[in-house]
Parts: C-alpha cells; sequence; structure tokens
C-alpha cells in the first residue's frame, strides 16, 4: 500500500531511531524516528512516538544522532552505460585524451552490450553501486530505437526489455524511470523518424513501483564547448552553432523541433529536451508553453542541462511550469570552457539554479554519470559551494542552500516522475526508500559531504545496502 495508512498497532520491520531525519515533508520538516513495515513507512516522529512499533522481531538501527533522508533519486543517469565505464567517467577520459568526445568515445573502460547477459551485467553492477551511494531511483535519459545501431549498444531499445526483465523478476535494486529515444543520442535527428517512433514504438510494459518507460527525449542542440550549442551570443570562432534536429536552415530546423515536441505532447508523453545554449532554451520553452496552452495539461515537460539561460526565459519556464534538470558538478567543470567558447559574459547567464528558483522554475540537480561520478554528495556540495575541485569558485550567486540542493535530489525528482504521492518524501503511507548518513548534517561543512559516509540505503523497506 502506498497511499494508504496501514495498521498503526502491528509491529515494525524496521525501526530507524535516535537521529536526525528530513523529511522534506513540509507538514512535518523533520523527526527522530521513523517505523516501516511491509515496504511502506507506518510512523514518523519522536523515539518515544516510534516506540510502541518495536515488536520481538522489529530491527532497531540505533543513528546515534546521524541523518536518515528520502532515498536519493538521481533523475539523469545513464545506468546501463555507467556499468560498462565505473570506475571510469567520460569526463576523465576527456582529460586523457581532449581530442575523444561524445556519449559514443570508446576506451579502455568501456565494452559494448550486445548481448541480453551483457545488459542485465551492467544493469546489475549499476544497482550494486547505486546502493552503495544510497541512490534509491534514477531517470535512464533515453534509451530506444534510434540507437539500435549505436555503437555501444548502452542506449539501444533492447535495455528497455533487459531493464523491463530485471524489474519483473524482482532483481533491480533501484526503480527506474526511462526517457524514449528516436534520434542518435548526442546527435542528429529526424523529425519523420520521430514521428514514427511516437506512432510504432510503445515500448515495454509498466512494473509498476520498478520500472516505467515515462516519456520521450529530444536532444536539441551540443554543448557550448564545443561550439555545438544553438546560442544568442556569438561563439569565439564565429558563428552560433545550430540545432540537431534535421531541416535545411534555421527555420526549418526550429519548425521541426517545435513540431516534434507538439506531436509528442499530443501523445500524452513527458517531454525531456537537451537544451544548452541560450536560443534553444528559449524556443524549446516557447514550445513546452505553446504545446501546453493547447490544451491544459501539466505532462512535467522539462530542459536538460541548461547550461545557458537568461531571465526571461527563466520567467517563461515558470509561467509554463516547465521544470529544469541540471548537473552542479558539469556546471563547476565546463565554466572555463564556456567562457572560453561564449566570452565571460555568457557565464552571467550560466546553470542559474539560485536564478531559476527565485523564478519558480521546478528544480532537480543530478549527475548525467558516467559523465561525472554518480556520487550525489559531490553534485550537492558542488550546489551549494560553485566549487570545482581545484577549488575555483564558478557564479557564487548562483549558490543554494544545502537543503534545496538536497530536495532536488529527492521531492523533486519524484515529482518529475509523476510519483511524488507515493516516494519522495518521508511521510505515514510512503514508500520506505531511505539514505542513512553516517553524521549530522547540521555539523558538516558542504564541502565535506563527499566524505560523509552511505551507512544504510533501504528500498521499498529492503535494506540492499549496509556498512
Amino acid at each position: 500500500m502506498r497511499n494508504g495508512f496501514p495498521d498503526h498497532s502491528a509491529p515494525a520491520d524496521l525501526v530507524i531511531r535516535g537521529g536526525r531525519v528530513i523529511t522534506m515533508n513540509d507538514r512535518q520538516p523533520s523527526a527522530r524516528a521513523l517505523a516501516v513495515r511491509a515496504g511502506v513507512i507506518v510512523r514518523v516522529g519522536s523515539d518515544a512516538e516510534v516506540a510502541p512499533l518495536v515488536g520481538p522481531a522489529t530491527r532497531v538501527v540505533e543513528l546515534r544522532g546521524a541523518t536518515v533522508l528520502p532515498g536519493i533519486n538521481d533523475s539523469h543517469l545513464h545506468g546501463a552505460w555507467l556499468g560498462t565505464m565505473w570506475p571510469a567517467t567520460l569526463m576523465e577520459q576527456l582529460a586523457a585524451d581532449p581530442h575523444e568526445h561524445g556519449h559514443g568515445a570508446e576506451g579502455p573502460a568501456l565494452a559494448a552490450l550486445d548481448t541480453d547477459a551483457q545488459r542485465r551485467e551492467a544493469i546489475l553492477r549499476t544497482g550494486e553501486l547505486l546502493a552503495s551511494l544510497g541512490i534509491t531511483s534514477y531517470t535512464e535519459p533515453g534509451l530506444g530505437p534510434g540507437e539500435d545501431a549505436g555503437p555501444t549498444g548502452c542506449f539501444s531499445g533492447a535495455v528497455l526489455e533487459t531493464y523491463a526483465a530485471l524489474a519483473a523478476e524482482g532483481l533491480l535494486r533501484a526503480r527506474v524511470t526511462a526517457l524514449l529515444l528516436f534520434g542518435l543520442l548526442d546527435g542528429p535527428s529526424s523529425a519523420d523518424d520521430f514521428r514514427r517512433g511516437l506512432a510504432g514504438f510503445p515500448g515495454p510494459a509498466e512494473v509498476p513501483g520498478w520500472f516505467r518507460v515515462n516519456g520521450v527525449k529530444i536532444f536539441a542542440d551540443g554543448i557550448p564547448p564545443m561550439g555545438s550549442a544553438w546560442t544568442d551570443e556569438p561563439y569565439a570562432h564565429g558563428g552560433h552553432g545550430a540545432l540537431l534536429v534535421d531541416g535545411a536552415d534555421a527555420g526549418e530546423r526550429e519548425a521541426n523541433l517545435r513540431a516534434m515536441i507538439a506531436a509528442a505532447h499530443a501523445a500524452g508523453h513527458q517531454i525531456g529536451v537537451h537544451a544548452t545554449g541560450s536560443r534553444t532554451t528559449r524556443v524549446v520553452t516557447e514550445a513546452f508553453a505553446e504545446a501546453r496552452a493547447g490544451d491544459g495539461r501539466d505532462l512535467r515537460h522539462y530542459l536538460i542541462h541548461g547550461d545557458v539561460l537568461h531571465p526571461a526565459t527563466l520567467a517563461a519556464m515558470a509561467a509554463a511550469g516547465v521544470g529544469l534538470n541540471t548537473q552542479p558538478g558539469i556546471a563547476v567543470a565546463t565554466a572555463p570552457m564556456l567562457a572560453g567558447a561564449l566570452g565571460a559574459g555568457a557565464l552571467e547567464h550560466a546553470w542559474p539554479v539560485r536564478d531559476a528558483l527565485a523564478a519558480g522554475v521546478p528544480l532537480c540537480l543530478s549527475t548525467d554519470a558516467p559523465v561525472l561520478t554518480p556520487d550525489w554528495r559531490v553534485a550537492v556540495a558542488a550546489a551549494v559551494t560553485r566549487a570545482g575541485v581545484d577549488g575555483t569558485v564558478h557564479g557564487p550567486e548562483q549558490r543554494i542552500a544545502l537543503h534545496q540542493a538536497l530536495y532536488a535530489y529527492t521531492a523533486a525528482p519524484a515529482r518529475q516522475d509523476g510519483a511524488e504521492a507515493w516516494k519522495g518524501t518521508l511521510a505515514e503511507g510512503r514508500a520506505a526508500d531511505l539514505c542513512v548518513l553516517g553524521a549530522d548534517l547540521r555539523e558538516v561543512e558542504p564541502a565535506a559531504l563527499p566524505q560523509v559516509p552511505v551507512t544504510m540505503t533501504v528500498v521499498d523497506g529492503r535494506v540492499v545496502h549496509e556498512a
């Protein structure tokens, strides 16, 4: 039961007490203890309020002042690809060989996923890794027939089928949401192919609570450092970049992009659009607003990355209910490259997460692993400090508070998933997805968060990691 309230008198399976419970629930922001029964949270409150639910078979975990969070939801993480690369990351490969780029870059840690056995191994390896980090949900942002002939197999439609099978067999250690992909990952797409995909590729059936295809992914442009984002600002080498969508000229490409968004919305799909340049983010926001105005449905559409966002675009996003899914680690790692490509002035509007929140834009933070490490603690520290690994601060005016960053990794992604009614917060009747940390976060400097251990991860009431 996820939306109901179970019998309060029966003993709990698990009680966690004696610490700081950060609920992300406005009605009860914090507590000292919680109790779990049959995969559901049945009580949140003081130690004394939870004590009656301790029975002879109840497992009791003493926090000794440490912290419990809702399970972490990495809302943009390439799970199958991560399983082939870890412990390497793409940024590490780029640092070693700057001539390699893109999700398809091959290296010593990247193997093709040609068989179901290989796909299973990669996904299960990622599940084990994410469990050790307190991650209980994630979004695979782009799997489908557009990549069936891709060089790695990490993003193909077959990966969707493997996920569905693992979920049905009860083997997943995290809940997975997926977006369909009808073009190339980080590459061009055709409006005609997109329409055919919408009409003829339904994707595998949902496995309730564990696997769901939630919508579609569109790659609108590339990235500023490569000169492939579509921008209002001119590049240092000249030009403004272009959209990745097919078309004879800029006008036709934009018209095709808008038509793709309109078609996906009409079909009832949530849409996540990779959009990084200032012109792309503006045009995509306009297209989202136009699609929603046609029927009033809020399908939780969102921009992915949003490297350059001007204030007017943020205001338009908020008005249309368009979310932003961005990566603090990428912001601090690539700010110098963005400035080199578009000029230092572009940094005034680069990854403006604080301004987005102030404007009322729904904000999710994520890692884009294995582009960067899947360790959410590193990403949260970057969002709060805006400091890179060398200590250089990029855009200090866009720092956000620790609670805001944690919300963007828990409750906000649950909303993006359309699942806020049953996960993402710690409240009675919600799924027992928990991340237990080894310290009181009130006593930890944000920069030191990555050193705070994850001592336990619970998914659906089941302990999947324990240090």
